[in-house]
């Protein structure tokens, strides 16, 4: 994984496509642009804690479009709302050798204080 694009607002990382992280069909495993999904939300949301607390996921809702033929799979996160307790990202995931969307997800992460 790379980062492509890192800042408090928008976090877009890529992933190769490579033939050992492919189905039989040699599309991207749908639970590896699941895990991409939630590091690019989970890293966005933390840039929105303060340094005494964590986030963890508490809901992710991934609606798989089209597979990852060619790759890189390009996940695109951003801040839907980012309360006291709760925060929300979604997260859109592109083929960019195909220029076709993937996958679109929210996730919600909850703000938890450290003990």
């Amino acid at each position: 994984m790379r980062d492509v694009v890192d800042s408090d607002e928008q976090l877009v990382i890529e992933m190769d496509n490579r033939p050992d992280l492919t189905n039989v069909r040699g599309a991207l495993q749908g639970g590896l642009v699941a895990t991409l999904i939630d590091i690019a939300g989970g890293r966005l949301a933390g840039r929105h804690i303060t340094a005494d607390q964590d986030v963890t996921t508490a809901d992710m809702t991934v609606h798989f479009l089209a597979p990852v033929v060619v790759g890189p799979a390009r996940a695109e996160a951003t801040i839907v709302r980012a309360g006291r307790r709760l925060i929300v990202t979604a997260v859109d995931v592109h083929d960019v050798g195909r220029d076709r969307l993937a996958a679109r997800a929210t996730l919600s992460f909850a703000v938890l204080d450290r003990r």
